[in-house]
């Protein structure tokens, strides 16, 4: 996988200036009043609270459950909800980010959610979540080895596919009026809605923006009560504090057909809900620094596993599952400048008091279909623009377009197609036939044929030492004779290699004594005229993209340990540095000539 990183030559514009609304104030290790934790909590409760309940909504009233799931679930959720948050503030281990990491229930798993109930039951939809958190938990250790997989093209596609096919729900959502009320009701509500939404935001700016959808369903609200269409019995017969009535909570022990038939799209489901908390949590370490820094993965890795843990948390109480919102999290430290982590206990705080509060659900559970439709078309729209965007983060060649293409051609038009039940029957082709599933495994395999028959890579596997240089230069020396580079840019290749090998050694902190030495492998990739060397190795020193940040030409003599550096901004065109547990990769890329 290839999240956003910081090329070696733009480090002095990203890495030394930062665009916000307010400077912060106090950064994710800094402790702040508790009162200001409080204060701060209670506006990023604000702010996912409403997304949480109706998503819930959305979703059990689609799966056709009735009113004790529906109240159940808006419940568990707002806590499981709370908890992850929660979790999120610490770093136990490999578990936990350290960042203020607000949390709603996701999106992406409406319509699966919707199929499953319908088909099996919601037993089976909790066992699969259950299985799936697991699933998401290896895959925060697998991460570094999945990196060139799952790539943001594969992720970003997925995203997009996973937006269509959501979109009927919210359409289907707007027709869902009291059978008095006029046609044209729904399309009219929902119009007003989305319009208001619109001009929110674009209009609102400043501490008026925490609470802009709040203000889009509050005005879709005052127009479905002219047109009659809200019911206000929920609100009325709902206790002020108290549990709500436990459903028939089970799990499905003796799986069937139906399970494994929907077991790879809930783990595909699963991997892209993995790589878009791997960019959420990407833009919430940028935005919580008053200088920032290079991508630490090992927090990332700690954001999915406690994700994970957050999925387990909803199959067992069977509800969507909690996922991280970067564009919340980032909101909420860009108008308050309080990046704080304890601002996290704050947020789960409130969540927690608010899902006894009874009468708060039942408000936001009495919010009209039509103005559901409306809040989810618009945040589907945005959803499909972040799958855009995640795209276009590594750009688009003749490559990448092919996968895009292919996968969003076979995911939309097989989606529901009869194709599906025709080879696999109608009960297993209907669960297997989901565009999204179809999308996903059609952008896998390319990405993995495109990478095997592209071109041919170099590598080289040694220790992690001095006396491994000779072997480097050995094996550079080859790969440019094979790709008949010049000598200057030969020499600028075997450079950079040594550079590379120097500084790692220089910042490792390895004991000298230690038997097991560490590891490094160097695998070259060769991509026109530019070589990408990629050092993977077993270290735990300072990010290297950190230290070139500090690097000047007006800075004095450099000295003996950041030598290496500077020798390796000269020669590279780019470096890249990506921390996980266990493992570091350097890519360098360096630019020849024939």
């Amino acid at each position: 996988m290839a999240p956003s990183e910081t090329s070696a030559r733009a480090i002095g514009s990203p890495l030394t200036a930062r665009s916000a609304d307010q400077p912060i104030q106090y950064e994710p290790e800094e402790a702040c009043p508790p009162i200001v934790a409080l204060i701060v909590g209670f506006q990023g409760a604000a702010l996912v609270l409403a997304p949480t309940v109706l998503n819930v909504a959305i979703g059990f009233r689609a799966a056709g459950l009735d009113d004790t799931w529906l109240v159940w679930g808006v419940f568990a959720g707002m806590l499981t909800c709370a908890v992850m948050t929660a979790l999120q503030v610490f770093r136990f281990g490999r578990f936990g980010a350290g960042h203020i990491v607000l949390t709603w229930s996701s999106a992406i798993f409406l319509a699966i959610l919707a199929t499953t109930v319908d088909a099996v039951g919601p037993e089976t939809f909790a066992s699969l979540l259950v299985i799936c958190s697991l699933v998401q938990i290896a895959l925060a250790r697998w991460l570094p080895t999945l990196r060139r997989v799952i790539t943001p093209v594969v992720s970003g596609t997925v995203t997009m596919l996973i937006a269509v096919s959501v979109l009927p729900i919210a359409f289907d959502t707007v027709q869902r009026v009291p059978s008095d009320a006029p046609v044209s009701a729904g399309p009219i509500i929902a119009v007003l809605t989305l319009l208001t939404s619109v001009v929110v935001t674009l209009r609102v700016g400043g501490r008026w923006r925490l609470i802009a959808p709040l203000i889009s369903i509050a005005v879709g609200c005052a127009v479905a009560a002219a047109f009659g269409v809200i019911e206000g019995d929920r609100i009325a017969n709902a206790g002020w504090f108290g549990i709500p009535e436990l459903p028939d909570l089970s799990f499905d022990l003796s799986p069937g057909e139906e399970f494994w038939a929907l077991l790879p799209t809930f783990a595909i489901l699963t991997l892209v809900f993995t790589l878009k908390t791997v960019s959420d949590g990407i833009v919430i370490q940028q935005s919580s620094r008053r200088r920032p820094r290079a991508i630490d993965f090992r927090q990332i890795q700690g954001l999915v596993s406690v994700s994970g843990i957050g999925m387990l948390l909803a199959g067992l109480s069977t509800t969507l599952p909690p996922a991280s919102n970067a564009s919340y999290s980032h909101t909420l430290v860009t108008l308050t400048g309080v990046a704080a982590r304890r601002v996290g206990l704050g947020v789960a705080l409130i969540t927690v008091v608010l899902a006894f509060f009874s009468k708060f659900a039942a408000l936001l559970l009495s919010v009209p279909g039509p103005v559901l439709g409306a809040f989810l078309m618009f945040a589907m729209g945005m959803l499909f623009v972040s799958g855009w965007q995640t795209i276009m983060r590594d750009g688009l060649d003749p490559r990448r377009v092919l996968v895009v293409a292919l996968a969003s051609a076979l995911g939309l038009g097989l989606h529901g197609h009869p194709i599906m039940s025709d080879l696999f029957g109608d009960e297993i082709g209907g669960l297997i036939g989901n565009g999204v599933t179809i999308g996903a495994i059609v952008a896998i395999v390319m990405t993995l044929l495109l990478e095997a028959i592209g071109s041919r890579r170099s590598r080289l596997e040694v220790t992690l030492d001095m006396a491994s240089l000779p072997a480097i230069d050995e094996f550079l020396s080859a790969l440019a004779s094979r790709l008949k580079w010049d000598e200057p840019s030969t020499l600028r290749l075997r450079s950079a290699g040594e550079e590379t090998l120097a500084t790692l050694l220089v910042q490792d902190e390895a004991d000298p004594d230690d038997s097991d030495q560490p590891r490094l492998v160097v695998i070259a990739r060769p991509q026109s005229v530019m070589v990408e060397l990629e050092f993977v190795a077993t270290t735990r020193q300072e990010n290297i993209e950190d230290q070139l940040a500090y690097l000047t030409d007006e800075a004095p003599v450099p000295t003996a340990d950041d030598l290496s550096l500077r020798l390796l901004w000269y020669h590279a065109s780019a470096v890249r540095h990506q921390k996980f547990h266990g493992v570091d990769i350097v890519t360098v890329q360096v630019e020849g000539n024939a």
